[in-house]
């Protein structure tokens, strides 16, 4: 039985040493792969039936040279996650990576290679600055052909999956998050273990924390360890179905079909915790109308009061969660 794993070493119940991200440039690495092997990620054929007409053949090529099919990918597609990282800032930081470590990514991906696709990465290898370059214009092809028109769904649904995430960690702690994180995902009281297939490590976080990365096109976990990264976790996010890439599904639509515009507006504004006036000002409606909106969707059970000090906040209740991800 393979016993491999990652275990990620935390302080119990610093909440503190956990942060959420969204990453571009892992979700590229993943389209690519999809697009390369569509029979492994049912969930993306619908998107892999647009993306295969418009994708460059020539970037995808060499993306799919550079990346590989399955397994290590260079770590220069993926800089630090962050809530509010665009795929512009993504790219910049591709194409500003360093040439020294771009060269022994290369050299790994090599190594797992054989005939011509080998010859080719130790000839980009030999030349990281031309490599950087004809990566970085590769990237940005496919980006803007294959996941640029889809690119707002899928970070609507990386967000909700986030909110959800930060939620249960408010409510009951770090147990709360990991427990149902993946089933790859295990917690141990004071460190967060994830079965591997490839990769067997023990990390202690204490100081740098570990940010977790919700993923729309990754399939399984994956774990960035390396420094001077900080520790990552990448997972598959919630809320994906074979649907995610169609206009006709987007959920905010549905939610106004269903419910309205002002009270799908108020309900999908409420990620976090608000007062009623914060709720207003964020779906852009007059506080006397979410007032309104929220006693219907709190009698749904889709929202959830709670008063802390002199203010009642809303929230969205599990289904209510559920609802918003289009679950």
């Amino acid at each position: 039985m393979d016993r491999k794993f990652v275990e990620f070493r935390l302080a119990p119940d610093d909440l503190t040493a956990v942060r959420f991200g969204v990453s571009p440039g892992h979700e590229l690495v993943h389209a690519v792969r999809a697009l390369a092997r569509p029979h492994e990620h049912p969930l993306q054929w619908g998107w892999v039936r647009g993306a295969r007409e418009r994708a460059p053949r020539e970037a995808f090529d060499l993306l799919r040279l550079v990346i590989g099919d399955d397994g290590y990918a260079p770590d220069a597609f993926t800089s630090p996650a962050a809530w509010d990282l665009t795929p512009d800032e993504e790219l910049a930081r591709l194409r500003a990576t360093a040439l020294a470590p771009l060269a022994v990514d290369l050299g790994k991906r090599a190594v797992r290679e054989t005939g011509h696709p080998r010859r080719a990465l130790r000839a980009m290898q030999a030349d990281p600055e031309r490599a950087r370059r004809l990566i970085a214009d590769a990237a940005e092809a496919f980006w803007a052909a294959a996941v640029a028109p889809v690119w707002d769904r899928l970070e609507r649904l990386l967000h909700a999956d986030i909110a959800t995430r930060t939620r249960r960690m408010t409510a009951g702690g770090l147990a709360a998050v990991f427990e149902g994180l993946n089933e790859a995902v295990e917690w141990r009281s004071d460190s967060v273990r994830v079965r591997l297939r490839r990769h067997h490590e023990v990390l202690d976080c204490t100081g740098r924390g570990l940010v977790l990365v919700p993923s729309l096109f990754g399939r399984r976990c994956a774990a960035l360890t390396e420094p001077p990264a900080q520790p990552t976790l990448y997972y598959p996010a919630l809320g994906v179905s074979e649907r995610w890439h169609d206009p006709a599904a987007d959920v905010g639509s549905a939610l106004a079909a269903l419910m309205g515009e002002r009270r799908a507006a108020l309900f999908l504004a409420l990620g976090q915790p608000m007062s009623t006036s914060e709720a207003a000002g964020a779906a852009g409606i007059a506080v006397s109308t979410a007032s309104h909106h929220l006693d219907a969707l709190r009698a749904a059970g889709l929202v959830d009061a709670r008063r802390e000090g002199r203010r009642v906040l809303h929230v969205r209740t599990p289904l209510g969660d559920a609802l918003a991800s289009g679950r």
